[in-house]
């Protein structure tokens, strides 16, 4: 599957190989699919920052809950805190377009 996965901490842009890219694109395609009424995803545009987490998908932004909200936040954040150059994590952005 041919894909462009971008990841930037705290505005500043992480290096991703081929199997980070991957990694990132699966856990968050199947946090999305989890939710009710999601369709084929072609698109994503998530955002954490603190408490608020935002997520597009095919260019219209998902309604969440604030439970579904904290469990995206927390994956997201154990997710790319262990790769090269990330320290503490204000800001997470994950684009990922298929």
């Amino acid at each position: 599957m041919t894909r462009e996965v971008g990841l930037m901490v705290n505005d500043k842009t992480v290096p991703a190989d081929y199997f980070v890219q991957g990694f990132i694109d699966h856990v968050v395609s199947s946090m999305i699919e989890a939710l009710e009424g999601v369709c084929e995803i072609k698109s994503v545009a998530l955002s954490a920052e603190g408490e608020k987490v935002t997520i597009n998908m095919n260019g219209a932004e998902l309604d969440i809950n604030p439970f579904v909200a904290r469990i995206v936040r927390s994956t997201v954040t154990g997710m790319v805190s262990p790769l090269k150059g990330v320290g503490e994590i204000r800001k997470v952005n994950i684009s990922i377009k298929r």
